[in-house]
Protein backbone atom coordinates (compact mmCIF):
# COMPACT_ATOMS: atom_id res chain seq x y z
CA UNK A 1 0.00 0.00 0.00
CA UNK A 2 1.30 3.21 -1.10
CA UNK A 3 -0.32 7.00 0.29
CA UNK A 4 0.36 10.41 0.14
CA UNK A 5 -0.33 13.20 2.63
CA UNK A 6 0.24 16.46 2.85
CA UNK A 7 -0.52 19.11 5.70
CA UNK A 8 -2.24 22.62 4.44
CA UNK A 9 -2.57 25.11 7.28
CA UNK A 10 -3.39 22.61 10.49
CA UNK A 11 -5.16 19.85 8.25
CA UNK A 12 -3.29 17.09 6.78
CA UNK A 13 -5.04 15.65 3.58
CA UNK A 14 -4.54 12.75 1.44
CA UNK A 15 -3.30 13.67 -1.87
CA UNK A 16 -3.00 11.55 -5.44
CA UNK A 17 0.86 11.87 -6.18
CA UNK A 18 3.59 13.00 -3.95
CA UNK A 19 4.72 16.64 -3.75
CA UNK A 20 7.54 18.66 -1.96
CA UNK A 21 7.35 18.65 1.67
CA UNK A 22 4.95 15.52 1.51
CA UNK A 23 4.34 12.35 3.87
CA UNK A 24 4.57 9.36 1.99
CA UNK A 25 3.57 6.03 3.95
CA UNK A 26 4.31 2.60 2.45
CA UNK A 27 2.76 -0.55 3.93
CA UNK A 28 4.00 -3.75 2.85
CA UNK A 29 5.09 -2.47 -0.25
CA UNK A 30 5.23 -4.67 -4.03
CA UNK A 31 7.41 -5.26 -5.99
CA UNK A 32 6.41 -2.55 -8.29
CA UNK A 33 5.69 0.17 -5.03
CA UNK A 34 9.32 -0.70 -4.33
CA UNK A 35 10.96 0.13 -7.73
CA UNK A 36 8.24 3.73 -7.34
CA UNK A 37 10.15 4.38 -4.44
CA UNK A 38 13.67 3.62 -5.76
CA UNK A 39 13.13 5.02 -8.91
CA UNK A 40 10.93 8.17 -8.80
CA UNK A 41 11.46 9.32 -5.06
CA UNK A 42 14.85 8.55 -5.01
CA UNK A 43 14.54 5.82 -1.53
CA UNK A 44 17.77 4.05 -1.05
CA UNK A 45 17.16 0.48 -1.47
CA UNK A 46 18.86 -0.25 1.59
CA UNK A 47 17.07 1.65 3.65
CA UNK A 48 13.86 0.46 2.24
CA UNK A 49 15.66 -3.69 2.61
CA UNK A 50 16.06 -2.23 6.53
CA UNK A 51 12.43 -1.15 7.24
CA UNK A 52 11.01 -4.29 5.75
CA UNK A 53 13.30 -6.64 7.87
CA UNK A 54 11.15 -8.03 10.73
CA UNK A 55 13.98 -8.57 13.16
CA UNK A 56 15.79 -5.24 12.44
CA UNK A 57 16.59 -3.43 15.46
CA UNK A 58 15.98 0.23 16.47
CA UNK A 59 18.87 2.51 15.10
CA UNK A 60 19.56 5.21 12.71
CA UNK A 61 21.23 5.20 9.52
CA UNK A 62 22.57 7.93 7.12
CA UNK A 63 24.36 8.79 3.35
CA UNK A 64 25.38 11.75 3.44
CA UNK A 65 25.89 11.59 -0.50
CA UNK A 66 22.09 11.20 -0.93
CA UNK A 67 21.58 13.43 2.07
CA UNK A 68 18.90 10.68 3.42
CA UNK A 69 18.38 9.78 6.68
CA UNK A 70 16.58 6.32 8.39
CA UNK A 71 14.94 5.84 11.51
CA UNK A 72 14.26 2.49 12.85
CA UNK A 73 11.89 2.53 15.49
CA UNK A 74 10.07 -0.51 17.34
CA UNK A 75 6.61 -0.38 18.00
CA UNK A 76 4.31 -2.05 19.99
CA UNK A 77 1.76 -4.40 18.20
CA UNK A 78 -0.96 -6.06 19.91
CA UNK A 79 -2.83 -9.06 18.11
CA UNK A 80 -5.69 -11.55 19.05
CA UNK A 81 -4.16 -15.20 19.32
CA UNK A 82 -5.69 -18.81 19.87
CA UNK A 83 -2.62 -19.90 22.69
CA UNK A 84 -2.80 -23.65 22.37
CA UNK A 85 -6.58 -23.88 22.04
CA UNK A 86 -6.15 -22.25 25.50
CA UNK A 87 -8.04 -18.60 25.03
CA UNK A 88 -9.54 -17.63 21.93
CA UNK A 89 -9.82 -13.93 23.33
CA UNK A 90 -5.63 -13.85 24.54
CA UNK A 91 -4.01 -10.98 23.54
CA UNK A 92 -0.33 -11.15 22.42
CA UNK A 93 1.69 -8.03 23.02
CA UNK A 94 4.77 -8.29 20.62
CA UNK A 95 7.00 -5.18 18.98
CA UNK A 96 7.66 -4.72 15.32
CA UNK A 97 10.02 -2.57 13.24
CA UNK A 98 8.84 0.99 11.29
CA UNK A 99 11.58 2.84 9.11
CA UNK A 100 10.94 6.55 9.06
CA UNK A 101 13.24 8.11 6.11
CA UNK A 102 14.06 11.62 6.31
CA UNK A 103 15.34 12.69 3.04
CA UNK A 104 14.92 16.12 0.72
CA UNK A 105 10.69 16.96 0.07
CA UNK A 106 9.68 13.86 1.76
CA UNK A 107 9.19 12.21 4.69
CA UNK A 108 8.78 8.15 4.65
CA UNK A 109 7.38 5.77 6.89
CA UNK A 110 7.76 2.23 5.59
CA UNK A 111 6.44 -0.81 7.55
CA UNK A 112 5.30 -4.69 7.42
CA UNK A 113 2.07 -4.03 8.74
CA UNK A 114 -0.65 -1.19 9.28
CA UNK A 115 -0.38 -0.22 13.01
CA UNK A 116 -2.69 2.12 15.16
CA UNK A 117 0.83 5.00 15.27
CA UNK A 118 0.27 5.63 11.75
CA UNK A 119 -3.45 5.12 11.79
CA UNK A 120 -3.16 8.11 14.57
CA UNK A 121 -0.73 10.50 12.38
CA UNK A 122 -3.03 10.23 9.50
CA UNK A 123 -6.58 10.14 10.44
CA UNK A 124 -5.59 13.65 12.77
CA UNK A 125 -5.72 12.12 16.27
CA UNK A 126 -2.37 13.81 17.00
CA UNK A 127 -1.92 17.76 17.08
CA UNK A 128 0.45 19.74 15.85
CA UNK A 129 1.30 17.62 12.14
CA UNK A 130 2.90 19.30 9.72
CA UNK A 131 4.62 17.26 6.72
CA UNK A 132 7.16 20.32 5.91
CA UNK A 133 8.54 19.95 9.50
CA UNK A 134 10.16 16.59 9.23
CA UNK A 135 11.82 16.84 12.21
CA UNK A 136 8.67 17.58 14.04
CA UNK A 137 6.78 15.15 12.56
CA UNK A 138 9.32 12.53 13.41
CA UNK A 139 9.43 13.58 17.09
CA UNK A 140 5.33 13.56 16.99
CA UNK A 141 5.35 9.64 15.61
CA UNK A 142 7.95 8.95 18.05
CA UNK A 143 6.18 10.43 21.27
CA UNK A 144 2.75 8.60 19.64
CA UNK A 145 4.98 5.28 19.51
CA UNK A 146 5.89 5.79 23.02
CA UNK A 147 2.63 6.43 24.77
CA UNK A 148 1.15 3.45 22.90
CA UNK A 149 3.48 1.16 24.61
CA UNK A 150 2.50 2.61 27.68
CA UNK A 151 -1.20 2.06 27.07
CA UNK A 152 -0.58 -1.70 26.32
CA UNK A 153 1.42 -1.89 29.47
CA UNK A 154 -1.49 -1.09 31.52
CA UNK A 155 -3.50 -3.31 29.47
CA UNK A 156 -1.15 -6.06 30.30
CA UNK A 157 -1.21 -5.18 34.06
CA UNK A 158 -4.77 -5.35 33.74
CA UNK A 159 -5.33 -8.89 32.25
CA UNK A 160 -2.58 -9.57 34.77
CA UNK A 161 -4.69 -8.95 37.55
CA UNK A 162 -7.75 -10.60 36.03
CA UNK A 163 -5.75 -13.28 35.84
CA UNK A 164 -4.50 -13.80 39.03
CA UNK A 165 -8.47 -13.69 40.47
CA UNK A 166 -8.45 -16.79 38.36
CA UNK A 167 -5.57 -18.98 39.49
CA UNK A 168 -6.74 -18.61 43.12
CA UNK A 169 -9.34 -21.75 42.67
CA UNK A 170 -7.39 -23.04 39.28
CA UNK A 171 -5.84 -26.51 38.74
CA UNK A 172 -5.08 -26.19 35.02
CA UNK A 173 -2.58 -24.66 33.10
CA UNK A 174 -3.94 -21.96 31.10
CA UNK A 175 -3.73 -19.18 33.58
CA UNK A 176 -0.41 -19.71 33.90
CA UNK A 177 0.18 -20.20 29.97
CA UNK A 178 -2.15 -16.96 29.88
CA UNK A 179 0.27 -15.25 32.55
CA UNK A 180 3.32 -16.80 30.64
CA UNK A 181 2.27 -14.75 27.43
CA UNK A 182 2.07 -11.20 29.32
CA UNK A 183 5.62 -12.35 30.86
CA UNK A 184 7.24 -12.75 27.02
CA UNK A 185 5.12 -9.88 26.06
CA UNK A 186 6.96 -7.86 28.46
CA UNK A 187 10.39 -9.28 27.56
CA UNK A 188 9.64 -7.93 23.60
CA UNK A 189 8.93 -4.75 25.14
CA UNK A 190 12.18 -4.34 27.56
CA UNK A 191 14.20 -4.86 24.84
CA UNK A 192 13.14 -2.46 22.65
CA UNK A 193 12.16 0.23 24.71
CA UNK A 194 15.78 -0.07 25.95
CA UNK A 195 16.77 0.44 21.89
CA UNK A 196 14.38 3.15 21.11
CA UNK A 197 16.11 4.75 24.15
CA UNK A 198 19.27 4.24 22.76
CA UNK A 199 18.13 5.83 19.15
CA UNK A 200 16.30 9.05 21.09
CA UNK A 201 19.82 9.73 22.60
CA UNK A 202 21.32 9.30 19.05
CA UNK A 203 18.48 12.16 18.08
CA UNK A 204 19.10 14.37 20.98
CA UNK A 205 22.67 15.30 19.80
CA UNK A 206 21.39 16.75 16.91
CA UNK A 207 24.55 15.63 14.75
CA UNK A 208 22.57 13.31 12.67
CA UNK A 209 19.45 14.74 13.01
CA UNK A 210 18.80 17.91 12.98
CA UNK A 211 17.06 19.54 15.86
CA UNK A 212 15.53 22.80 15.83
CA UNK A 213 14.94 24.86 19.11
CA UNK A 214 11.30 24.37 19.08
CA UNK A 215 11.65 20.62 19.23
CA UNK A 216 14.02 20.23 22.09
CA UNK A 217 10.85 20.25 24.72
CA UNK A 218 9.11 17.65 22.14
CA UNK A 219 12.41 15.37 22.03
CA UNK A 220 11.93 15.69 26.20
CA UNK A 221 8.60 14.73 26.12
CA UNK A 222 9.43 11.56 24.09
CA UNK A 223 12.60 10.63 26.49
CA UNK A 224 10.20 11.02 29.28
CA UNK A 225 7.53 8.84 27.99
CA UNK A 226 10.24 6.24 26.56
CA UNK A 227 11.55 5.98 30.09
CA UNK A 228 8.86 5.93 32.41
CA UNK A 229 7.75 2.64 29.84
CA UNK A 230 10.75 1.52 30.68
CA UNK A 231 10.36 1.91 34.70
CA UNK A 232 6.62 0.52 34.37
CA UNK A 233 8.02 -2.58 31.79
CA UNK A 234 10.40 -3.50 34.47
CA UNK A 235 7.93 -3.33 37.73
CA UNK A 236 5.16 -4.99 35.62
CA UNK A 237 7.61 -7.98 34.67
CA UNK A 238 9.50 -8.46 38.57
CA UNK A 239 5.76 -8.72 39.44
CA UNK A 240 4.08 -11.01 36.97
CA UNK A 241 7.67 -12.95 37.72
CA UNK A 242 7.03 -13.47 40.86
CA UNK A 243 3.04 -13.80 40.72
CA UNK A 244 3.87 -16.92 38.33
CA UNK A 245 6.44 -18.53 40.32
CA UNK A 246 3.57 -17.83 43.77
CA UNK A 247 0.87 -19.27 41.89
CA UNK A 248 2.62 -22.23 40.08
CA UNK A 249 3.14 -23.16 43.72
CA UNK A 250 -0.15 -22.58 44.56
CA UNK A 251 -1.63 -24.50 41.89
CA UNK A 252 1.22 -27.36 43.20
CA UNK A 253 -0.40 -27.35 46.96
CA UNK A 254 -3.79 -27.78 45.49
CA UNK A 255 -2.92 -30.85 43.81
CA UNK A 256 -1.18 -31.99 47.20
CA UNK A 257 -4.47 -31.49 48.99
CA UNK A 258 -6.91 -33.42 46.23
CA UNK A 259 -4.52 -36.22 46.28
CA UNK A 260 -4.51 -36.17 50.30
CA UNK A 261 -7.93 -36.13 50.50
CA UNK A 262 -7.89 -39.05 47.97
CA UNK A 263 -5.06 -41.18 49.28
CA UNK A 264 -7.23 -40.86 53.09
CA UNK A 265 -10.61 -42.35 51.48
CA UNK A 266 -8.48 -45.06 49.85
CA UNK A 267 -7.19 -45.95 53.20
CA UNK A 268 -10.86 -45.68 54.56
CA UNK A 269 -12.58 -47.73 52.07
CA UNK A 270 -9.80 -50.01 52.79
CA UNK A 271 -10.79 -51.19 55.61
CA UNK A 272 -13.47 -53.02 55.20
CA UNK A 273 -11.08 -55.17 52.17
CA UNK A 274 -8.74 -55.94 54.85
CA UNK A 275 -12.06 -57.53 57.13
CA UNK A 276 -14.12 -59.60 54.56
CA UNK A 277 -10.80 -60.55 53.32
CA UNK A 278 -10.20 -62.67 56.74
CA UNK A 279 -13.40 -63.33 56.46
CA UNK A 280 -13.31 -64.78 52.87
CA UNK A 281 -10.62 -67.45 53.64
CA UNK A 282 -11.17 -70.73 52.92
CA UNK A 283 -10.14 -71.88 56.86
CA UNK A 284 -12.12 -72.22 60.19
CA UNK A 285 -11.87 -71.16 63.37
CA UNK A 286 -12.67 -67.54 62.78
CA UNK A 287 -14.55 -65.76 65.72
CA UNK A 288 -18.42 -65.36 65.20
CA UNK A 289 -18.62 -66.40 61.84
CA UNK A 290 -21.83 -64.47 60.35
CA UNK A 291 -22.33 -62.28 57.96
CA UNK A 292 -23.28 -59.31 60.32
CA UNK A 293 -20.64 -59.59 62.79
CA UNK A 294 -17.43 -58.86 59.74
CA UNK A 295 -19.92 -56.19 58.34
CA UNK A 296 -20.40 -54.45 61.72
CA UNK A 297 -16.44 -54.42 62.57
CA UNK A 298 -15.79 -52.99 59.23
CA UNK A 299 -18.61 -50.33 59.60
CA UNK A 300 -17.05 -49.37 63.24
CA UNK A 301 -13.46 -49.29 61.97
CA UNK A 302 -14.35 -47.24 59.43
CA UNK A 303 -16.14 -44.79 61.20
CA UNK A 304 -13.22 -44.55 63.52
CA UNK A 305 -10.92 -44.31 61.33
CA UNK A 306 -12.77 -41.36 59.68
CA UNK A 307 -13.61 -39.55 63.04
CA UNK A 308 -9.14 -39.45 63.64
CA UNK A 309 -8.63 -38.39 60.24
CA UNK A 310 -11.15 -35.73 60.86
CA UNK A 311 -9.91 -34.29 63.85
CA UNK A 312 -6.16 -34.20 62.05
CA UNK A 313 -7.60 -32.21 59.47
CA UNK A 314 -7.04 -34.54 56.62
CA UNK A 315 -10.21 -33.71 54.53
CA UNK A 316 -8.94 -30.52 53.95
Amino acid sequence: MLEFYKTYGSITKKIDEPESGSWINVVAPNEEEKNFLIEKIGVLPEFIKSSLDAEESSHIDYDEDYNQRLVIIDYPSAEEENAQGYDKNMLQYTTLPLGIIIMKGYVVTISLYENLNIDDMRQGRVKGINTNLKTRFLLLLLLRISQRYLIYLRQIDRISSRTEQTLHKSMQNKELIQMLGLEKSLVYFSTSLKTDEITLNKIMRGKIIKLYDEDQDLLEDVLIEIHQAIEMCNIYSNILSGTMDAFASVISNNLNIVMKVLTVITIVMAIPNIIFSFYGMNVTGLPIAHWWFPTLVAVIACIIATIIFIKKDMFH
